[in-house]
C-alpha cells in the first residue's frame, strides 16, 4: 500500500508548541521529562519501576478482571492483565472521551499508536512486558462533545432525555435512545458484509449494554482484542483509594494551582497559548448524578451550586470513607493515572499535549514520576481512485493542505494560459514610490504622506484589478475549479483534518476488515510525520 508523509508543520494543521516540540526546541525542554525516542525508555523504566509497587499492581489487576468478567476476551488480552502484576510489566497509555461509536477517526489512530508502540518497546526491551492502556474518559460530564458521529457529511447524534445528561459523569448515562441512531445509520449505509458487520456492533454494544461505560469497553474490546488492548475505567473505589493522599494534597494544600501556575505563565512568556489554566481545587465531586466542583471558601468546602458542604475535619473523614465521591479534572486526571499505572509513556493529540507541558512541576512536587509524552499518530486516508484524480489535476501532496481559496488561486494561475500574477509590477510600482519618498525628504516632508496615501491606492488597485482577473479567468476554468474543490472536500470535510471529522464506519464499509490491519502495518508512532495513506482495494 503505498504511503506518503508530510512534516507536521508543512500540513499547516499544527501548534508552533507542538512543532517546537517534535524540533525538540531548546527553550520547551524544562516542560518535559524525556523526549520519545526508543533509547530513552531505559531510564524511564528504571525511574518508574523504583516507584510501583507490587501493591498497586495488585490492586490494578483485581480491578481489570472485575471490569472484564462479563466480556469475551482474547488470550492476548488475559495475557497482559495478569502479566501487570509482574514488576517488570510496564504501560503505554492513550486516553479519549466515550464518543458515540468512537466518535472521529482519531480514536483509531491513538489506540493504533499505542499498540505498536508497546510492540517497539517489546523488541527493544525483551526482558521487560508492555502493556497497551487505553483509558476511558468516564468521568467526563461534556455530553454535546461525544453524543454524535459524522458519516458521509451527515451528523448522526444521540438526543438523550435523561435528567442528568448535562451533569453527570458521562460513563454512568443509560444508553435508552440509541435505537433511534442505529434505525437511521442502518438506513444510511444499507446492506452488505461490511455494513452488517458495523450494524451488528453498533447493536450489541449499544442496545445490549445499559450504560455508556460497558458499551464503549465492548465497541474498543471488539475491535482492538486480538491486540491485547486493555481497557480501563478509572471511575473505581479501590483505584481511588490508591489516589488518596494526592486527593488531600490537592484540596488542602492546593498543590496543582501553586506548581502549575508558573509554568503556565513561563509558557505564555514564550509565546505559545495556554490551554488549560489551574482552578485553586482542581477536583469535582462525584454522587447521585451530579459532577461539580469543589470549591473552598473561608475555611469551609462546598459543591459548587448545590447545599453539600464540610468543614476540613468533615471533608477529611468524607474522603477516607469514600474516595470514590472524589474526580479528577484536565489538571488532576494525568496524575492520576500515572499513580495507578506503571506507565512510561502517555500518547495523545497537540491538545492534550498542550496541557501535560503545563503538569511537570505538579509530579515533582508529589515524587511521581513524569511519563514521556508522544504525539499521536496523525493521517489522511484517500482511496487508489482519489489519488488517481490528484494526480490528473496535478496537485502535490503538499498542496491538498492549502486553505481551499489559496489551493484554487495557485491551480489557475498555473494552468491559465494568461499570467495572472501582479508581484513585478507590485515591486516595481514600490521602487517607484521609493523615488517619490526620496523626493518628497528632499523638497517639503509634509509630502511624505499624500505618497504613501498614493502608493497605498495605487497597490490596492493592482490587488482589485488581480482578483478581478483571477475571477474571470476561475469562471472559464469552472469545470478545473469544481474538480480541485470536489476534491479536496472529499478528503477534508467541513475544510477540516479527515481524522478529526469522519467517522471509522465511513472507512470501514469501504475496506472491511482490513482497515485496523493497515493502520496497525503503517502508523508507526516514533516516525514523526503526517502520514498520507493511499488504500486500494478492499
Amino acid at each position: 500500500m503505498p504511503t506518503d508523509c508530510l512534516s507536521y508543520k508543512e500540513t499547516n494543521y499544527f501548534t508552533p508548541l507542538i512543532i517546537d516540540y517534535l524540533d525538540q526546541k531548546e527553550s520547551l525542554k524544562p516542560f518535559y521529562n524525556r523526549f520519545p525516542l526508543l533509547d530513552n525508555f531505559e531510564a524511564q523504566i528504571q525511574e518508574k519501576q523504583s516507584f510501583f509497587t507490587s501493591a498497586k499492581r495488585k490492586v490494578l489487576v483485581e480491578v481489570l478482571q472485575e471490569q472484564y468478567k462479563d466480556l469475551q476476551i482474547s488470550e492476548a488480552v488475559k495475557e497482559h492483565i495478569s502479566l501487570l502484576e509482574k514488576d517488570n510489566t510496564f504501560t503505554v497509555t492513550t486516553g479519549h472521551q466515550l464518543n458515540l461509536f468512537t466518535g472521529p477517526l482519531y480514536f483509531l489512530y491513538k489506540i493504533v499508536s499505542t499498540i505498536n508502540l508497546a510492540k517497539d518497546l517489546q523488541k527493544k526491551y525483551p526482558t521487560s512486558n508492555f502493556v497497551p492502556i487505553y483509558w476511558m474518559a468516564t468521568e467526563d460530564h461534556d455530553f454535546a462533545e461525544i453524543n454524535y458521529f459524522n458519516l458521509n457529511g451527515k451528523k448522526f447524534k444521540w438526543n438523550s432525555t435523561q435528567s442528568t445528561v448535562e451533569k453527570d459523569a458521562v460513563g454512568n448515562l443509560n444508553t435508552s435512545g440509541l435505537d433511534e441512531v442505529l434505525t437511521l445509520f442502518s438506513a444510511e449505509i444499507g446492506g452488505g458484509r461490511n455494513a452488517d458487520f458495523l450494524k451488528e456492533l453498533f447493536s450489541k454494544a449499544y442496545i445490549e449494554h445499559d450504560n455508556l461505560t460497558d458499551a464503549t469497553r465492548f465497541l474498543a474490546n471488539e475491535l482492538f482484542k486480538e491486540y491485547g488492548l486493555v481497557i480501563l475505567d478509572a471511575d473505581d473505589k479501590h483505584l481511588k483509594r490508591e489516589f488518596l493522599p494526592y486527593l488531600e494534597k490537592e484540596i488542602f494544600e492546593k498543590v496543582s494551582e501553586n506548581s502549575t501556575t508558573p509554568a503556565a505563565n513561563k509558557l505564555k512568556e514564550l509565546g505559545y497559548t495556554v490551554q488549560v489554566n489551574p482552578r485553586e481545587i482542581n477536583l469535582f465531586y462525584l454522587n447521585d448524578g451530579l459532577r461539580e466542583r469543589i470549591i473552598e471558601q473561608e475555611g469551609r468546602y462546598f459543591v459548587n451550586e448545590t447545599e453539600i458542604s464540610w468543614s476540613e475535619e468533615e471533608l477529611r473523614s468524607e474522603l477516607k470513607e469514600h474516595p470514590n465521591r472524589f474526580s479528577p479534572n484536565v489538571m488532576t486526571r494525568p496524575l492520576y493515572q500515572e499513580v495507578i499505572l506503571p506507565n512510561l509513556c502517555y500518547i495523545g493529540g497537540g491538545g492534550e499535549l498542550a496541557y501535560w507541558f503545563e503538569l511537570k512541576d505538579l509530579f515533582e512536587a508529589v515524587d511521581v514520576p513524569f511519563p514521556i509524552l508522544l504525539l499521536r499518530n496523525s493521517a489522511l486516508i484517500e482511496s487508489a481512485k482519489q489519488n488517481e484524480k490528484r494526480s490528473k489535476l496535478n496537485i502535490s501532496q503538499q498542496e491538498l493542505f492549502l486553505k481551499q481559496y489559496e489551493l484554487i488561486n495557485r491551480k489557475v494561475r498555473k494552468i491559465s494560459n494568461i499570467d495572472i500574477d501582479f508581484s513585478q509590477q507590485k515591486e516595481h510600482l514600490v521602487k517607484q514610490f521609493q523615488e517619490m519618498y526620496a523626493l518628497a525628504e528632499k523638497t517639503d516632508k509634509s509630502f511624505l504622506g499624500a505618497v504613501k496615501a498614493q502608493e497605498v491606492k495605487q497597490l490596492k488597485g493592482l490587488d482589485h484589478l488581480e482578483q478581478r482577473l483571477l475571477k474571470a479567468q476561475k469562471r472559464k476554468l469552472s469545470d478545473e475549479v469544481s474538480r480541485i474543490t470536489s476534491l479536496q472536500n472529499e478528503l477534508f470535510p467541513n475544510k477540516s483534518l479527515q481524522e478529526r471529522q469522519t467517522n471509522f464506519s465511513e472507512m470501514y464499509l469501504e475496506y472491511g476488515e482490513a482497515l485496523i490491519p493497515r493502520l496497525m502495518e503503517n502508523l508507526n508512532p516514533l516516525e514523526q510525520h503526517f502520514k498520507i495513506l493511499t488504500f486500494g482495494e478492499k
